[in-house]
This record gives C-alpha cells, structure tokens and sequence, in this order.
C-alpha cells in the first residue's frame, strides 16, 4: 500500500510540473521578451569624440528644429552635418538651404535629391542635371540617391527603374563635373530580403515597420539591385560614390572589400550599422585599418548627443558586450562590442576623408 501511494505522488508530481512553470512564468510573449544582461563588464563613457566629427549622413527635414540640432551637436562634439533631404520634387531642396543659412551654413550641408517622377519625359535626365547645378550654384554640395531607385519606383509604363538606367546618366556625369560626392542608398539590410519568420534576426524591427520587408516575387532581389549599383560604379569613374550604411552588405564585410578594391570611386559610410559591425569586431576592425582611408562617419539619426556616443564608444573603446539601440533603433537582439581604432585611422573616419572628398569640390 505504501508503495502505491508513493508511486501515485511522484505520477501527481510529473503531471503538476507543466502546470506550476506555467503558472510561474505566465504568459510572456516572445516578442515582449526583454531581458536583463547579468554580464558585469566595463563601461566606457564618451561625451565627445577625439576629433571634431563630420556626419555625413543625416536628416535635417524639419526645417523648424535646425537650432536644436546645432546645439546637440555641440554638446556632443559634433563640426558638421550632412542633410540628405534637399529634395528636388516642390524645391524643397530651396527652403532647406535657407534654413540652413539662418543658423549655420557653415556647419549644415545640403545634399540634392532628384526627382524620378518625370523620368519618362523628353531629356528629364539632362534637365534634372540642370536642376543640380541651380542646387549647387545655390549651395548643395552633394546628390542623394534613396532606396526606392531600383526597389519600388516605376515609370509610367509600371516598369521598375533600375539603378543603372542610362537615363540617369547625365545626373552621374554632372556630379563628376561639378567634383560633388554621391550618397546612394539602394537595398536594405539581407534580413529585409528573407521570409518575415520565426528565422528572421531582425523580426522585432520588421515587426514594427513592416513597409521595410521587400520579401516576395514584386521586389528586385537583394543582389540584383546592388550589381546595377556596381555597374554604375563601373561606367563612371570619375564620380565619387559614397555607399550608405557601410554599402548596404555589412553582414559580408568580405564583399564590401572587394568593392573598395574593384571600383577606386567607392567609399562607404558606417551610419545606422554598428549593430552589424559591431558583432564581428575583429572582422570590422582589421576592415576598419585596411581601407583607413575610405570611411566615413554617418548616424541616419537627426542629431542627439546621446546616440553619437554610443558611435563613440564603438569606435573608441574595446568595451564588450553593450547595446547599440540608442544609436538609432531596435535593428537586432545582440550587443556589440567596441573596435577600439588607433587615433590616427580615427581622424580620418572623424572628417579628413570627409574633407579629402568635399575639397574635390570644383564649383559651379
């Protein structure tokens, strides 16, 4: 009799402990899951770089904040801003050029923005090149290029624009002419290009921005977007091109080397991809001295001394294991680790190769 009671308490007990965990921990779901790393490691704070910095990749669009930009840029230590929101649809690109010049024209630059809604019409592309050099004449110093070229905007035939369609090419040529950089920003990270699953690493931020998920057959693929880009590249050399978020392929550093090697007018910036960068320090670090002179400093966050430390302390610090969310957003579920740079190769990341490309600046 002892014997069957005992057997029937532990049978009670197997069957209870489902029960009870569930009871403990509730109902959490996956996407609330925010836990608390228990590391203990050490903590660096960078209130200010070691060199005055030049952010090459930002949006100054709201024309009414542009004093309160100025001001977190020099509580962070921040010399100048790029805005790439000088767009040419409306001239806008107008109105953002005098905003900056009641502020600070000095410090607050101005990329243009071209117009692909009139592309199908009888030289667009050479009438829009015109458009630049008015833009420039006026004082933008920089083409922007958004990532709807080549992914979502179409003609009016509803054929995609490829980014390497010759009717753009007279807007490359005059970039050459007039010794101003590029900035183009065509693709999005390889997660945005995968199934919206239980295997996608960046779930949380698709979840919250599910217009950024270019899965499916009525997208360009990932790779086709960026070899048009390439042959681009390839077809005008004299043209500076500045690739953002470090050339769209930070998850194959590998690749973007190559890149720098191939094309001589290639460099990259390393806004809004620390996440990615800094979970492969080694990697991104030896990336980092070897094409030393080939980077630049970009956030794609309108200015806030706090998320220009956080780029601080990864390119400054060795410090282990910390979030990089503060620096634009949620972009994964890891930390990142710090590539603490030489100061000489962090000069040159800070605004010299920045300087180096403004000063090819031919005027118009």
């Amino acid at each position: 009799m002892c014997t069957a009671r005992k057997f029937l308490f532990v049978l009670l007990a197997v069957f209870m402990l489902p029960a009870l965990s569930s009871a403990q921990t509730g109902d959490l779901r996956l996407l609330d899951w925010r836990p608390q790393s228990m590391m203990v490691v050490k903590e660096t704070e960078v209130l200010k770089p070691k060199y005055p910095v030049i952010d090459v990749h930002n949006h100054l669009g709201r024309l009414a904040n542009m004093q309160h930009y100025l001001e977190q840029m020099d509580e962070a230590g921040v010399w100048k801003v790029v805005s790439l929101d000088g767009r040419s649809a409306g001239d806008f690109y107008k109105k953002h050029l005098e905003a900056v010049k009641k502020v600070s024209p000095e410090r607050l630059l101005v990329f243009f923005r071209p117009d692909f809604d009139r592309i199908d019409e009888p030289g667009w592309g050479q009438k829009e090149a015109a458009r630049l050099e008015q833009a420039v004449k006026m004082g933008c110093r920089g083409l922007k290029i958004a990532k709807n070229l080549g992914l979502t905007h179409k003609d009016s035939t509803g054929a995609l624009i490829k980014v390497d369609d010759r009717r753009i090419d007279p807007i490359w040529a005059k970039c050459s002419e007039l010794g101003i950089p590029v900035m183009i920003h065509v693709s999005d990270p390889k997660a945005f290009f995968t199934p919206l699953d239980e295997r996608n690493e960046r779930y949380d931020e698709l979840g919250a921005h599910p217009r950024w998920s270019f899965y499916g057959d009525q997208f360009p693929s990932k790779e086709e977007i960026l070899a048009a880009r390439n042959r681009v590249f390839a077809r005008h050399p004299n043209t500076i091109f500045i690739g953002a978020h470090f050339g769209n392929l930070p998850e194959e550093i590998h690749q973007v080397a190559n890149w720098l090697d191939l094309y001589p007018n290639f460099y990259v910036d390393i806004d809004a991809r620390i996440s990615e960068l800094g979970r492969q320090p080694r990697t991104a670090r030896k990336f980092f001295l070897r094409y030393q002179d080939r980077v630049m400093f970009g956030t794609d966050t309108p200015p806030n001394a706090e998320a220009y430390r956080i780029y601080y302390r990864f390119l400054e610090t060795d410090d282990e294991y910390f979030d990089p969310t503060g620096g634009h957003h949620l972009q994964g579920r890891w930390m990142i680790y710090g590539v603490y740079l030489p100061d000489d190769v962090l000069e040159k990341i800070y605004n010299k190769n920045a300087l180096k490309v403004f000063g090819m600046f031919k005027g118009a």
